[in-house]
């Protein structure tokens, strides 16, 4: 399918509300997946935590009639169904889980000021007003950011093994990988929602276009050269989830062990490890490519035998390391083919205690053997 026939199967139906999703959850099965590279096989729907106690949210709205109060009801009832989607949209933009609850807010509150009775297609108007939100905030991030790229690791999407529903576990094992939004990072603003909007929501250029404030043609230049950089830097499939552990497992026992022909065994060759520190451990932020580099450092480090409690992070295999019962880092894998080809640890203070691992999860981590 060409771009012109794309953009057409993707159009609002009424041809004047924002194209986009027309259902709760990620678009999937559009023809704009024939293009969409690497990042659109992810599809992640409600992993966050459920916050619509804390802070302003649906049911905020109030009529001074009874009829007024219903209509707002109703609206927030709507918008609580479409919660999970704009979560992975703003996830998939920011690569934070605060930034993306505080979008999602932000999106309320604009969906609160405005008469929406003429607009068909729900969904694909908060579609397009998230991704405003994003874009301003990217760009304001951008303006002001600190922390270098090369070592930065985005917000971690965290299941325990056993804890929390099946139903949670199941939609986790779809999530965007750690991998695919560090190179997100790397894109403009612009090319980051275009790629995000078209390759993963279906989005059409022509929506996309009005929000960059570009022709849908530029448009598609920016998303045509986001998708290369993810193209590029794809991995490629991994095993299958249990495959995917004994990797992981058989890194962390060799490396306890001192046993540096076992690392090399499930490292590829090309492997990058990048460590965050934040900037409370901003000398433990570093980035080491190379198989035999990473095992230099894995050696060094043999010696410190913190407790461990195995994880999943965004669909993949994981370890926090546990200190006087407290998150002291987080180590995830991805895996391609039958090695690890990247490495994320996380080991800002701050952000590790904003993770909120469960007291009762921390006492499961042990030593190891």
């Amino acid at each position: 399918m060409d771009e012109t026939t794309r953009e057409r199967a993707e159009g609002a139906p009424d041809g004047t509300t924002a194209a986009g999703p027309t259902g709760a959850g990620p678009a999937s099965g559009s023809g704009s997946r024939d293009d969409s590279g690497p990042g659109s096989r992810d599809d992640f729907g409600s992993g966050f935590r459920d916050d619509s106690d804390s802070g302003p949210g649906p049911g905020s709205g109030s009529g001074s009639g009874s009829g007024e109060g219903s209509a707002a009801e109703a609206l927030a009832r709507r918008f609580d169904a479409d919660r999970g989607h704009l979560r992975a949209v703003a996830y998939r933009m920011l690569g934070s889980l605060s930034e993306a609850e505080d979008a999602v807010q932000e999106t309320w509150f604009k969906l609160n000021r405005t008469d929406v009775s003429g607009v068909a297609n729900l969904t694909g108007w908060l579609t397009t007003v998230i991704g405003r939100v994003c874009l301003d905030m990217l760009r304001s991030r951008g303006s002001r950011r600190e922390d270098p790229l090369d070592t930065y690791v985005p917000d971690p999407i965290v299941h325990i093994p056993g804890v929390g529903d099946p139903e949670h576990a199941a939609e986790l094992t779809e999530s965007v990988g750690l991998a695919l939004l560090v190179v997100l990072e790397t894109l403009s603003p612009a090319e980051r929602l275009a790629f995000v909007l078209h390759d993963m929501f279906a989005v059409s250029f022509d929506e996309i276009a009005r929000i960059v404030d570009r022709t849908p043609a530029a448009t598609r230049q920016l998303a045509s050269r986001a998708r290369r950089r993810v193209q590029d830097a794809d991995p490629g499939p991994g095993p299958d989830a249990r495959r995917q552990r004994e990797i992981a497992d058989a890194f962390l026992a060799a490396s306890q062990g001192g046993d540096f022909e076992g690392l090399l065994a499930v490292l590829d060759p090309d492997a990058v490890l990048r460590a965050d520190g934040g900037p409370l451990l901003a000398g433990a932020s570093k980035l080491v490519r190379g198989a035999e580099a990473i095992v230099r450092q894995a050696l060094m480090y043999a010696s410190f035998r913190n407790a461990a409690l195995p994880l999943v992070v965004n669909g993949a295999p994981a370890v926090l390391g546990v200190v006087d019962g407290k998150p002291a880092s987080l180590l995830a894998f991805t895996i391609a083919g039958d090695r690890i080809v990247r490495m994320h640890v996380l080991a800002d203070p701050e952000r590790l205690a904003a993770l909120d691992i469960p007291e009762e999860a921390l006492a499961r981590a042990v030593y190891p053997d």
